[in-house]
């Protein structure tokens, strides 16, 4: 009998997991970013303590934000009216989302920053020596190839849905390419975040889903990484 409770208890807690990532669209935007980071770990030279600090962190904002669906569900069941302090109780929770994502943000600086600095050192020192046309020529090809999947998927208008998003293919190129010509820590943040929020305005319009941004994201930024290896 103490078996069977136990086992319950198991599966209680993986429906809810399975809740939040099926309802919160935040929920699987951190479980996707959570795997990437868990793969680059593979790629990285890490230590024990750094692989801890990574766990610890994805852990932290996977936790807040379960944590904060659990705040939302249990406010709209007891006050199916507008009270102040509902709202205080859902921003509240949301807040330390945003905390735990901040600080996982600053711990995936810190820790693959300076792993990753020796491999990029030579490409951005090359690319701040290279001709701004070239710039220009890359994201002109980020476009065009952007237009081109589109097509083959039939989706969509050039400018309006479909897959891949192109309005975040482009932003991410032109992110990715700042990022590449700047050793600037502060640009780089900027250029991303701005990014990051033209993808967001695209799912929020309910233009693109959230694959069809992040597909838009990796294949952007991805794309202008190969050119600039290649244009170098």
């Amino acid at each position: 009998m103490k078996v069977r409770k136990v086992v319950d208890s198991f599966n209680y807690a993986i429906d809810g997991i399975l809740y939040a990532v099926r309802t919160q669209r935040n929920m699987r935007i951190e479980m996707i970013g959570a795997l990437l980071v868990l793969t680059a770990c593979f790629f990285t030279d890490l230590s024990k303590i750094e692989l801890l600090i990574i766990t610890i962190t994805i852990t932290m904002v996977i936790s807040a934000e379960m944590v904060n669906t659990a705040v939302e569900c249990t406010v709209d069941m007891s006050a199916n009216y507008y009270h102040p302090l509902a709202k205080i109780a859902k921003n509240v929770a949301a807040g330390a989302v945003l905390v735990t994502a901040i600080n996982s943000v600053l711990v995936g600086y810190i820790i693959f920053g300076e792993k990753l600095k020796p491999i990029s050192f030579n490409l951005i020192a090359k690319i701040k020596n290279s001709n701004p046309y070239m710039i220009f020529f890359i994201l002109v090809i980020v476009s065009i190839s952007t237009l081109i999947i589109k097509a083959i998927f039939g989706e969509g208008t050039p400018l309006r849905g479909g897959m891949p998003s192109g309005h975040s293919a482009i932003a991410f190129a032109i992110a990715t390419s700042i990022t590449l010509m700047s050793q600037q820590p502060t640009v780089i943040i900027l250029s991303y975040f701005l990014a990051f929020i033209v993808a967001q305005s695209r799912v929020d319009s309910e233009v693109h889903s959230i694959l069809e941004v992040l597909v838009g994201g990796i294949f952007g930024t991805l794309l202008t990484i190969l050119l600039f290896r290649l244009f170098e």
